[in-house]
């Protein structure tokens, strides 16, 4: 089994991919259809944007099963099928990276808010579980629970990946910047209260996706690396923070923008730099060119 940390560990920066739901939105994905069952009924387009990465020289890319937990499917009457759609979404993406680049299988939020008691933690874990398992089986590396907020739900995404797989762990959680100036997600949560508790849960690497541009996302790493220096860190950074033109949302940092950005990441200790909403192809190709010459 190939290993994330065991690349890390020789000293390599690696390159993730970019953006999917903007990419499946403009390969005709509609407004309120589910994302994963184009696992199924889009297979081809699906798996043209994993391989669109690996050929901008990405080392490794994620899964179309972001949405896949069935708690979350309920919402489109599809979660009876979540083992079927992650495993299918492990599988396009194998698929594209063949076997010498790695597969992170994609896992979000479950929709439910844990704190309120909304539905029993026992069915979010469960939900987890199956997802777990579906990816591994078809083909994942590691696992990626991101764009998390609440802690407790991300650790029992963690514990279920370390119960029920081999597979490595990432977590990586949303953060804005408040009024006060301090980085807190959704939920309240601190850069530091996230890693105490991920690492705690059985995190391999932590980090920071979605919701801030570059600039942002550095001073949210600078803050994880104070208060842990060891771990590993990966960054999934919006093309900039969006803004609303002409009835439709735009991210406004330019490959050339963003890039010229990276290497300030790697020198703050960031071991994984990918792109998250925006973010295209020649977005990477770019931080291929900054990193690699």
């Amino acid at each position: 089994m190939k290993s994330l940390l065991k690349e890390i560990a020789k000293g390599k920066v690696l390159i993730s991919d970019g953006g999917w739901g903007t990419f499946l939105h403009e390969l005709g994905l509609g407004v309120g259809e589910c994302p994963e069952i184009w696992n199924i009924t889009h297979r081809e387009k699906v798996l043209s944007i994993p391989k669109s990465y690996i050929d901008a020289g990405a080392d490794m890319v994620l899964t179309n099963s972001f949405g896949a937990h069935p708690v979350r499917l309920q919402h489109y009457v599809l979660q009876d099928r979540a083992y079927e759609l992650n495993e299918a979404a492990a599988a396009i993406s194998r698929e594209a990276a063949g076997d010498d680049h790695f597969v992170l299988g994609s896992i979000g939020p479950s929709g439910a808010i844990i704190m309120m008691q909304e539905i029993p933690e026992e069915k979010v874990y469960d939900g987890f579980r199956i997802q777990v398992e579906a990816l591994a089986k078809g083909g994942a590396d590691a696992v990626c629970i991101e764009t998390m907020s609440e802690i407790a739900e991300a650790c029992l995404a963690i514990r279920a990946a370390k119960e029920f797989t081999d597979l490595e762990v990432v977590c990586t959680f949303t953060y804005q910047k408040t009024v006060h100036g301090y980085y807190r997600t959704m939920m309240g949560v601190s850069p530091e209260e996230m890693i105490a508790a991920v690492k705690d849960a059985g995190a391999d690497i932590i980090g920071a996706n979605c919701g801030i541009g570059f600039d942002q996302m550095l001073e949210v790493v600078k803050e994880i690396k104070e208060a842990d220096s060891t771990t590993p860190v990966l960054v999934h950074a919006n093309a900039g923070i969006p803004v609303v033109k002409n009835n439709k949302t735009v991210f406004p940092e330019t490959p050339e923008m963003m890039s010229s950005k990276v290497k300030c990441l790697v020198d703050a200790g960031v071991n994984i730099i990918g792109g998250c909403c925006g973010t295209t192809p020649e977005h990477i190709r770019a931080f291929v060119r900054e990193i690699r010459g």
